[in-house]
């Protein structure tokens, strides 16, 4: 069945991207931060994340978004085709609550 391999794929995208997700946390935590995983899509390689504790004010959020997760993730799981920060597109829309 078509339907039960697209699930097996999807958990198998998802599986890999918490499991670098997990090697990258320990960066973030050292500077009181985060990364909570939301979803992977995977049909397009689009995974979606959320910055939490110090990470929500730090200037350099945008960076560690690109420089840090999204390059290791594409690095180490190749069906990655970019991260998505969900705290970006709330503050853009108003509704991010900041500390």
């Amino acid at each position: 069945m078509a339907d039960d391999s697209e699930k097996d794929s999807d958990r198998r995208l998802e599986t890999l991207v918490k499991d670098v997700i997990e090697i990258i946390r320990p960066a973030l935590q050292a500077d009181e931060g985060d990364v909570v995983l939301h979803g992977v899509n995977e049909k397009t390689g689009e995974v979606t994340v959320e910055l939490i504790g110090a990470c929500i004010t730090c200037d350099s959020s945008d960076q560690t978004i690109k420089a840090g997760i999204e390059r290791v993730l594409k690095e180490r799981v190749p069906e990655v085709t970019s991260v998505l920060n969900i705290g970006e597109a709330s503050a853009e829309e108003g509704t991010a609550v900041t500390l």
